[in-house]
């Protein structure tokens, strides 16, 4: 057995002559476990709210969305476009153009984006199951184009599931500069009539923004007759989501992003990151702290210890034998710490997730979820315990160095 391990192994679990030592050690383990526990929980809860906002996904976000790497729209005839709509593992491909515009109704105005779709809309996602009113969703019927708002929209704009006359959408002519003695005739100005529908889901960014409409109605409003800005994909039944995307980034050669549905909401997912990010920096401050009482514990074991490392001179052992006993006794209590703060909070997550005893305050039933959600990832686990080894190991090796040189001479 290494010489200077089982020397600290033994200073470790052996009784100190002043039992304030032991009192210390302890305390250092508590602290390093408490703070690799709270690691453990609030990466977890970062986590539990990741997944919970992920399986919120919609109608609105496609398994996979092929979008311009420059600029807002492409030209529906490019070859490479044509070509990645031609994957093999694609099983509906809708062609979407969306741009803001001002809409107008009983004298209230908004911005919204118009989103414009193809009529196989239907075959990519069930949108039934978001529409509510009477009527039943068309995009367009003969000469009338239809829109369909979302219900916060309809609500700002005080109408209801039927329009009692048609919305009137204005948009900049493409390629016009503002003519200030007649600014009417710089906006192309078109209507949309109700199919007795509205759209939700439950998501602000769509609900209080967005009308749905046909593809055809989107590229004359906006004055652009053969251009797409998005093109949205299903894929097959069983095909591999991650494959399908690293071939068509492959094929696209960097003219195109393909975006899934992470990356359609990341605007979100960014703020949740950051934040997780910054919840990481700040425990592992604590963490550092956390481990200063090592160094306390290890220098009154020094001192305590001065009689022994005299012995084990005399028996031949060197300087740097003696620091690393010391040194290995204070990795082994940041170990021994970092173990059962992961143990102890992965027990704390299993509890939450099975009793939610943690809430989210005494408004149950006003959030969409009672109690904290928490989803343990293994990347994250490594994470910590990779973190509390770097902050424990590196945070002992210099003052013990220093200490062992100082207080044993």
């Amino acid at each position: 057995m290494n010489f200077p391990f089982y020397i600290s192994r033994r200073y470790l679990f052996t009784r100190k002559s002043h039992h304030a030592i032991n009192i210390i050690s302890g305390i250092s383990v508590c602290g390093v476990a408490l703070a690799t526990l709270a690691l453990v929980c609030t990466l977890s809860v970062f986590n539990g709210f990741r997944d919970l906002v992920s399986s919120f996904f919609t109608a609105f976000d496609p398994q996979l969305k092929i979008v311009p790497a420059e600029g807002h729209t492409v030209s529906s005839d490019n070859e490479t476009l044509l070509k990645l709509m031609k994957h093999p593992a694609i099983q509906v491909c809708t062609r979407c153009l969306e741009d803001n515009a001002l809409v107008a109704y009983n004298g209230r105005q908004q911005m919204v984006t118009i989103k414009g779709v193809e009529d196989n809309i239907g075959r990519q996602t069930d949108l039934n199951g978001l529409l509510y009113g009477d009527g039943e969703f068309l995009l367009h019927a003969d000469v009338l184009e239809f829109g369909i708002p979302g219900i916060r929209l309809a609500s700002t704009l005080g109408i209801g599931t039927t329009f009692e006359e048609p919305l009137q959408i204005f948009a900049p002519k493409k390629g016009e500069r503002i003519n200030l003695a007649n600014p009417a005739a710089s906006f192309t100005q078109e209507e949309l009539y109700s199919p007795g529908v509205l759209f939700a889901v439950n998501q602000a960014k769509y609900d209080e923004n967005y009308i749905l409409t046909s593809l055809a109605f989107s590229r004359r409003l906006f004055s652009r007759p053969d251009e797409v800005s998005s093109i949205e994909l299903k894929l097959k039944p069983g095909a591999d989501e991650k494959k399908v995307r690293q071939e068509l980034e492959e094929w696209s050669n960097g003219q195109f992003k393909i975006m899934d549905r992470y990356e359609q909401q990341s605007d979100v997912f960014r703020i949740m990151e950051i934040e997780k990010f910054i919840a990481y920096i700040f425990l592992s401050f604590i963490l550092l702290v956390a481990c200063f009482n090592i160094i306390g514990s290890l220098s009154m074991l020094i001192i305590d210890k001065k009689e022994n490392v005299r012995t084990l001179r005399n028996l031949g052992a060197t300087e740097r034998q003696i620091t690393r006993i010391f040194l290995h006794e204070g990795r082994m209590i940041a170990t021994i710490g970092a173990a059962s703060g992961i143990v102890l909070g992965l027990f704390l997550c299993f509890l939450q997730q099975q009793f939610g005893f943690i809430t989210l305050g005494d408004s149950a039933g006003k959030f969409i979820v009672d109690a904290y959600p928490v989803s343990v990832h293994y990347q994250d686990i490594l994470l910590v315990f990779a973190t509390v080894m770097a902050i424990g190991y590196g945070a002992l090796w210099y003052p013990i160095r220093y200490l062992s040189r100082h207080l044993l001479d």
